[in-house]
Protein backbone atom coordinates (compact mmCIF):
# COMPACT_ATOMS: atom_id res chain seq x y z
CA UNK A 1 0.00 0.00 0.00
CA UNK A 2 1.21 3.30 -1.23
CA UNK A 3 2.18 5.81 1.90
CA UNK A 4 -0.71 8.19 1.01
CA UNK A 5 -3.22 5.64 0.34
CA UNK A 6 -2.24 4.26 4.09
CA UNK A 7 -2.90 7.72 5.73
CA UNK A 8 -5.81 8.27 4.12
CA UNK A 9 -7.10 4.50 5.61
CA UNK A 10 -6.12 5.82 8.89
CA UNK A 11 -7.94 8.70 8.98
CA UNK A 12 -11.23 7.03 7.51
CA UNK A 13 -10.92 4.06 10.35
CA UNK A 14 -10.37 6.95 13.00
CA UNK A 15 -13.79 8.57 11.30
CA UNK A 16 -15.69 5.24 11.80
CA UNK A 17 -14.76 4.58 15.16
CA UNK A 18 -15.45 6.47 18.16
CA UNK A 19 -11.87 8.44 19.65
CA UNK A 20 -11.23 6.18 22.70
CA UNK A 21 -7.68 8.26 23.56
CA UNK A 22 -9.27 11.65 24.28
CA UNK A 23 -8.31 12.24 27.92
CA UNK A 24 -10.04 14.78 30.30
CA UNK A 25 -8.86 17.71 28.66
CA UNK A 26 -10.70 16.64 25.81
CA UNK A 27 -6.67 15.97 23.75
CA UNK A 28 -7.35 13.27 20.97
CA UNK A 29 -4.13 10.46 21.17
CA UNK A 30 -6.00 9.57 17.87
CA UNK A 31 -5.99 12.38 16.30
CA UNK A 32 -1.81 12.69 17.40
CA UNK A 33 -1.55 9.05 15.67
CA UNK A 34 -2.95 10.26 12.42
CA UNK A 35 -0.63 13.32 12.70
CA UNK A 36 2.15 11.36 13.32
CA UNK A 37 1.35 8.91 10.50
CA UNK A 38 1.17 11.98 7.94
CA UNK A 39 4.73 13.06 8.95
CA UNK A 40 6.25 9.38 8.58
CA UNK A 41 4.56 8.93 5.24
CA UNK A 42 6.55 11.80 4.01
CA UNK A 43 9.62 9.51 4.17
CA UNK A 44 12.58 9.95 6.61
CA UNK A 45 12.53 13.85 7.05
CA UNK A 46 16.52 13.89 7.04
CA UNK A 47 17.70 18.10 7.05
CA UNK A 48 18.27 19.13 3.22
CA UNK A 49 16.03 16.31 1.88
CA UNK A 50 13.04 16.93 -0.17
CA UNK A 51 11.10 15.42 2.29
CA UNK A 52 11.91 17.25 5.14
CA UNK A 53 10.89 20.39 3.33
CA UNK A 54 7.28 18.66 2.42
CA UNK A 55 7.37 17.49 6.25
CA UNK A 56 8.06 21.10 7.30
CA UNK A 57 6.10 22.84 5.32
CA UNK A 58 3.23 20.65 6.60
CA UNK A 59 3.40 21.38 10.32
CA UNK A 60 3.74 25.29 9.53
CA UNK A 61 -0.08 24.86 7.50
CA UNK A 62 -1.36 22.61 10.02
CA UNK A 63 -0.18 25.02 12.66
CA UNK A 64 -1.32 28.03 11.25
CA UNK A 65 -4.88 26.45 10.20
CA UNK A 66 -5.05 25.81 13.84
CA UNK A 67 -4.83 29.59 14.90
CA UNK A 68 -0.88 29.92 15.78
CA UNK A 69 1.05 32.57 14.55
CA UNK A 70 4.02 30.97 13.39
CA UNK A 71 7.22 32.21 13.24
CA UNK A 72 10.29 30.25 11.47
CA UNK A 73 13.59 30.16 11.96
CA UNK A 74 15.19 29.23 8.50
CA UNK A 75 19.58 28.96 8.92
CA UNK A 76 22.27 27.26 6.90
CA UNK A 77 24.05 25.00 8.99
CA UNK A 78 28.01 23.88 8.27
CA UNK A 79 28.46 20.72 9.53
CA UNK A 80 31.78 18.94 11.08
CA UNK A 81 32.19 17.72 7.33
CA UNK A 82 32.07 21.50 5.84
CA UNK A 83 28.88 20.98 4.30
CA UNK A 84 26.10 23.37 4.32
CA UNK A 85 22.60 21.92 5.16
CA UNK A 86 19.38 24.53 5.42
CA UNK A 87 17.58 23.87 8.64
CA UNK A 88 14.31 25.29 9.90
CA UNK A 89 13.14 25.74 13.68
CA UNK A 90 9.22 26.20 13.70
CA UNK A 91 7.21 28.43 16.50
CA UNK A 92 4.06 28.37 16.56
CA UNK A 93 2.65 31.10 18.83
CA UNK A 94 -0.78 31.05 21.11
CA UNK A 95 -1.82 34.25 22.77
CA UNK A 96 1.14 36.14 21.59
CA UNK A 97 0.42 39.11 23.22
CA UNK A 98 1.19 37.82 26.15
CA UNK A 99 4.42 37.96 28.68
CA UNK A 100 3.83 35.20 30.70
CA UNK A 101 4.43 31.78 28.82
CA UNK A 102 4.65 28.00 28.35
CA UNK A 103 7.06 26.91 26.40
CA UNK A 104 6.91 23.36 24.69
CA UNK A 105 9.65 21.60 22.57
CA UNK A 106 9.96 18.37 20.28
CA UNK A 107 12.18 18.11 17.51
CA UNK A 108 10.62 17.42 13.93
CA UNK A 109 13.88 15.71 11.56
CA UNK A 110 14.24 12.02 11.73
CA UNK A 111 18.19 10.69 11.53
CA UNK A 112 19.93 9.55 8.49
CA UNK A 113 21.37 6.41 9.73
CA UNK A 114 21.59 3.92 12.01
CA UNK A 115 24.06 4.26 14.25
CA UNK A 116 26.09 6.99 16.63
CA UNK A 117 24.39 7.04 19.88
CA UNK A 118 25.22 4.77 22.61
CA UNK A 119 21.85 3.70 24.41
CA UNK A 120 20.66 2.86 20.74
CA UNK A 121 20.83 -1.07 19.59
CA UNK A 122 23.26 -1.78 17.33
CA UNK A 123 21.80 -2.67 13.67
CA UNK A 124 21.34 -5.91 13.04
CA UNK A 125 23.23 -5.64 9.46
CA UNK A 126 25.56 -3.29 7.92
CA UNK A 127 22.97 -2.03 5.35
CA UNK A 128 20.56 -1.70 8.10
CA UNK A 129 23.21 1.25 9.88
CA UNK A 130 23.16 2.97 6.79
CA UNK A 131 19.34 2.99 6.20
CA UNK A 132 17.66 6.27 6.99
CA UNK A 133 15.33 6.09 10.61
CA UNK A 134 11.50 6.40 9.92
CA UNK A 135 11.36 8.00 13.28
CA UNK A 136 7.56 7.49 13.84
CA UNK A 137 8.62 7.30 17.69
CA UNK A 138 11.97 10.30 17.47
CA UNK A 139 10.56 12.83 16.23
CA UNK A 140 6.81 12.32 14.79
CA UNK A 141 5.18 11.14 17.87
CA UNK A 142 5.90 14.55 19.49
CA UNK A 143 5.01 16.15 16.18
CA UNK A 144 2.16 14.43 16.19
CA UNK A 145 1.13 15.25 19.77
CA UNK A 146 2.00 18.93 18.96
CA UNK A 147 -0.42 19.54 16.50
CA UNK A 148 -2.96 17.79 18.22
CA UNK A 149 -2.48 20.52 20.96
CA UNK A 150 -2.77 22.32 18.13
CA UNK A 151 -6.53 21.31 18.25
CA UNK A 152 -7.06 22.05 21.49
CA UNK A 153 -5.39 25.12 21.93
CA UNK A 154 -7.68 26.57 19.15
CA UNK A 155 -10.80 25.54 20.69
CA UNK A 156 -9.64 26.52 24.27
CA UNK A 157 -8.06 30.01 24.40
CA UNK A 158 -5.51 29.56 26.94
CA UNK A 159 -4.97 31.76 29.83
CA UNK A 160 -1.00 32.00 29.46
CA UNK A 161 0.87 32.28 26.32
CA UNK A 162 1.73 28.98 24.24
CA UNK A 163 5.23 28.55 21.85
CA UNK A 164 5.35 25.41 20.46
CA UNK A 165 9.01 24.78 19.58
CA UNK A 166 9.62 22.53 16.51
CA UNK A 167 13.29 22.13 16.40
CA UNK A 168 15.62 20.86 13.22
CA UNK A 169 18.56 19.05 13.33
CA UNK A 170 18.50 17.34 16.62
CA UNK A 171 19.38 14.01 15.37
CA UNK A 172 21.62 14.90 12.23
CA UNK A 173 24.84 13.69 13.33
CA UNK A 174 26.16 11.95 16.10
CA UNK A 175 26.18 12.24 19.95
CA UNK A 176 29.20 10.37 20.72
CA UNK A 177 30.88 11.60 22.68
CA UNK A 178 32.46 13.99 21.66
CA UNK A 179 29.17 15.36 20.15
CA UNK A 180 29.49 16.12 16.59
CA UNK A 181 26.53 17.82 14.35
CA UNK A 182 23.04 17.15 17.11
CA UNK A 183 21.03 19.22 18.73
CA UNK A 184 21.47 21.75 15.99
CA UNK A 185 17.72 23.82 16.46
CA UNK A 186 17.59 23.90 19.76
CA UNK A 187 21.24 25.70 20.31
CA UNK A 188 20.54 27.87 17.78
CA UNK A 189 16.70 28.58 18.89
CA UNK A 190 19.01 29.18 22.51
CA UNK A 191 21.47 31.97 20.69
CA UNK A 192 18.21 33.34 19.10
CA UNK A 193 15.24 33.71 21.43
CA UNK A 194 11.89 35.24 20.17
CA UNK A 195 13.04 38.73 22.46
CA UNK A 196 15.94 39.85 24.21
CA UNK A 197 13.57 39.16 27.53
CA UNK A 198 11.93 36.16 26.85
CA UNK A 199 12.18 33.83 29.93
CA UNK A 200 8.95 31.47 29.93
CA UNK A 201 7.54 30.22 33.19
CA UNK A 202 8.61 26.58 32.34
CA UNK A 203 9.21 24.82 29.43
CA UNK A 204 9.29 20.95 28.79
CA UNK A 205 10.77 19.36 25.70
CA UNK A 206 8.53 15.77 24.71
CA UNK A 207 10.58 13.20 22.90
CA UNK A 208 9.84 9.92 22.39
CA UNK A 209 6.63 10.01 23.91
CA UNK A 210 4.51 7.69 21.69
CA UNK A 211 6.06 4.07 22.93
CA UNK A 212 3.10 1.60 22.77
CA UNK A 213 4.75 0.09 25.63
CA UNK A 214 5.31 3.52 27.55
CA UNK A 215 7.44 4.43 31.11
CA UNK A 216 8.55 7.46 31.47
CA UNK A 217 11.12 8.52 34.40
CA UNK A 218 12.82 11.73 35.73
CA UNK A 219 15.22 12.48 33.43
CA UNK A 220 18.43 13.49 35.67
CA UNK A 221 19.64 16.99 33.98
CA UNK A 222 15.73 17.77 34.28
CA UNK A 223 16.29 16.80 38.12
CA UNK A 224 19.39 18.77 39.11
CA UNK A 225 18.45 21.96 36.83
CA UNK A 226 14.96 22.55 36.84
CA UNK A 227 13.85 20.34 39.84
CA UNK A 228 10.59 22.32 40.20
CA UNK A 229 9.40 21.66 36.68
CA UNK A 230 9.71 18.06 37.12
CA UNK A 231 7.60 18.09 40.35
CA UNK A 232 5.09 20.35 38.62
CA UNK A 233 4.50 17.63 35.90
CA UNK A 234 5.07 14.56 37.61
CA UNK A 235 2.49 15.66 40.56
CA UNK A 236 0.01 16.57 37.44
CA UNK A 237 0.70 13.61 35.83
CA UNK A 238 -0.22 11.80 39.28
CA UNK A 239 -3.41 13.71 39.73
CA UNK A 240 -4.99 12.32 35.95
CA UNK A 241 -4.04 8.82 37.36
CA UNK A 242 -1.07 8.33 34.76
CA UNK A 243 1.73 7.72 37.90
CA UNK A 244 1.94 4.03 36.14
CA UNK A 245 3.78 5.95 33.09
CA UNK A 246 5.06 9.07 34.66
CA UNK A 247 7.42 6.98 37.06
CA UNK A 248 8.91 9.45 40.07
CA UNK A 249 12.54 7.70 39.66
CA UNK A 250 15.64 9.06 38.46
CA UNK A 251 16.70 7.97 34.98
CA UNK A 252 19.83 8.93 34.51
CA UNK A 253 21.25 11.87 32.55
CA UNK A 254 20.53 12.52 29.03
CA UNK A 255 21.71 14.71 25.86
CA UNK A 256 18.77 16.28 24.39
CA UNK A 257 17.29 19.51 23.15
CA UNK A 258 16.55 20.97 26.95
CA UNK A 259 20.47 20.95 27.11
CA UNK A 260 21.15 24.55 25.47
CA UNK A 261 18.01 25.39 26.52
CA UNK A 262 18.98 25.35 30.14
CA UNK A 263 22.20 26.66 29.57
CA UNK A 264 20.00 29.83 28.39
CA UNK A 265 18.51 30.08 31.71
CA UNK A 266 15.54 28.52 30.52
CA UNK A 267 13.92 26.07 32.96
CA UNK A 268 13.14 23.21 30.46
CA UNK A 269 12.50 19.72 31.37
CA UNK A 270 12.95 16.80 29.23
CA UNK A 271 9.90 13.88 28.96
CA UNK A 272 11.34 10.87 27.32
CA UNK A 273 10.97 7.38 27.33
CA UNK A 274 14.45 6.23 26.08
CA UNK A 275 13.65 2.49 26.95
CA UNK A 276 12.50 2.04 23.38
CA UNK A 277 14.35 -0.74 21.56
CA UNK A 278 13.80 0.28 17.95
CA UNK A 279 15.83 3.23 18.96
CA UNK A 280 18.00 4.90 15.94
CA UNK A 281 17.10 1.68 13.66
CA UNK A 282 14.75 1.11 10.76
CA UNK A 283 12.31 -0.42 13.04
CA UNK A 284 11.16 2.61 14.38
CA UNK A 285 7.84 2.48 12.60
CA UNK A 286 4.41 3.43 13.40
CA UNK A 287 3.72 -0.04 14.76
CA UNK A 288 5.85 0.47 17.70
CA UNK A 289 3.68 3.64 19.10
CA UNK A 290 0.16 3.93 19.95
CA UNK A 291 -2.90 6.92 19.76
CA UNK A 292 -2.91 5.73 24.13
CA UNK A 293 0.22 6.57 25.05
CA UNK A 294 -0.11 9.75 22.71
CA UNK A 295 -3.27 10.35 24.61
CA UNK A 296 -1.82 10.24 28.73
CA UNK A 297 0.93 12.84 27.46
CA UNK A 298 -1.15 14.70 25.64
CA UNK A 299 -3.61 14.97 28.23
CA UNK A 300 -0.72 15.72 30.26
CA UNK A 301 0.29 18.62 28.39
CA UNK A 302 -2.74 20.31 27.98
CA UNK A 303 -3.48 19.79 32.15
CA UNK A 304 -0.77 22.03 32.61
CA UNK A 305 -1.95 24.79 30.21
CA UNK A 306 -4.76 24.78 31.31
CA UNK A 307 -4.15 24.50 35.49
CA UNK A 308 -2.75 27.99 34.38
Amino acid sequence: MKPLETLALLFFCAACHGDKSAGSTGFSGEAAYRYAAAQVAFGPRIPGTPAAKAAGDWIIAQMKARGAQVVVQSFDYKTASGAVVPMRNILARYRPELSDRILYVTHWDSRPHSTGRCCAPEAATEAEKNTPVPGANDGASGVGMFVALGDVLNKNKPNVGVDLLFTDGEDYGDFGPPQVDVLVGAKYFAAHLPSSDYHPLFGVLWDMIGDADLRIPQEGNSINQAPEVVQRVWDLAADLGYSNVFVPENGGAIDDDHIPLLAAGLRVIDVIDLAYPPHHTPHDTMDKISARSLGIVGDVAAALIARQ
